[in-house]
């Protein structure tokens, strides 16, 4: 288990424009590759969805040592509506509470040197106002639950997480594989957690080997699983095999073989290229303002 590593979280975006300006001109990141898609995903990475739709990750270095989004775009759906599953995303960066201040992007200051923006969509970042680390500024991502225990205990005992740090009275916990990774934070909302349409997914990698034991554990564990091991294919690139699993309030965790996905995880230069030449082609909202229509909302 030491050598799994916590890889990204997906977020579905009904504005491709405005969420590319975030990431990118806000938080600093950048633009590792992107991919355009005709039809659904086999592991619904793009949701429950069949159409046309795109996927852009961006951090602020390569997924072999940092933690990064997923954006998928799904073309002519305009917006999701948002849960209390996802809570937001901490990340160390001066730099990014000054971005938001020059770009005008409204910020909370929650405590001293600590703001919140909010990306399109409604996502939470909280921005630590400190020098960005020289290693990976993302810090945590923090997810609601409805029985804290009963999380912990999926999380660390079946999927083998360290346990960092454990608040009863304020009912959280922040678990990890490895001290220089992207935490995950357990953070009881006082009720069932409801995950919307906007519901994302969080991905870790294991050896290859490993996939077809997490697979059986869960089995054995009367655990869900939502896609059972199977193997994706991205036409010129490496072919990644995963299992998606649920934990116990329905927050969506995929295994992926790390030894391919760091062939498929590679850096494309060419990245930023691609995601300003999709949006530029994407006509999709001109042809619903013509047609007098708006864009679904999921």
């Amino acid at each position: 288990m030491a050598a799994r590593r916590a890889l990204h979280f997906v977020f579905k975006v009904g504005d491709r424009a405005r969420t590319a300006r975030f990431y990118r001109e806000l938080l600093g990141m950048k633009v590792l590759r992107h991919e355009e898609f005709e039809e659904g995903c086999k592991a619904s990475c793009n949701g429950p969805y069949d159409g046309k739709w795109s996927k852009t990750m961006v951090g602020y270095g390569p997924e072999d040592n940092h933690f990064v989004a997923e954006l998928t775009y799904n073309y002519g759906i305009g917006e999701y509506h948002l849960g209390n599953d996802f809570l937001g995303i901490t990340l160390v960066s001066s730099q990014a509470v000054s971005n938001a201040r020059n770009m005008g992007w409204p910020l909370k200051e929650l405590t001293s040197g600590v703001f919140e923006a909010e990306a399109p969509g409604g996502y939470k970042f909280y921005l630590e106002d400190k020098e960005q680390l020289k290693e990976d500024p993302v810090w945590k991502v923090t997810l609601g639950v409805s029985n804290l225990q009963k999380s912990v205990s999926y999380w660390s005992g079946l999927l083998g997480m360290k346990i960092y740090e454990k608040d009863e009275q304020k009912q959280r916990a922040l678990l990890g594989y490895a001290d220089n990774q992207c935490k995950l934070e357990l953070k009881a909302v006082g009720g069932a957690v409801d995950h919307g349409t906007a519901f994302g997914r969080i991905a870790f990698s294991c050896a290859k080997e490993e996939l077809p034991s997490i697979e059986a554990l869960m089995k054995k564990e009367n655990q869900k699983i939502l896609t059972p091991l199977v193997s994706l294919d991205t036409p010129g690139k490496a072919t990644v095999q995963v299992v998606i699993l649920a934990d116990p309030d329905g927050h969506e965790i995929c295994f992926v073989g790390d030894e391919a996905f760091r062939e498929l995880s590679k850096v494309d230069p060419n990245g930023d290229k691609l995601l300003d030449d999709a949006m530029a082609a994407d006509n999709s909202d001109k042809w619903f303002a013509e047609h007098n229509m708006k864009k679904v909302s999921a």
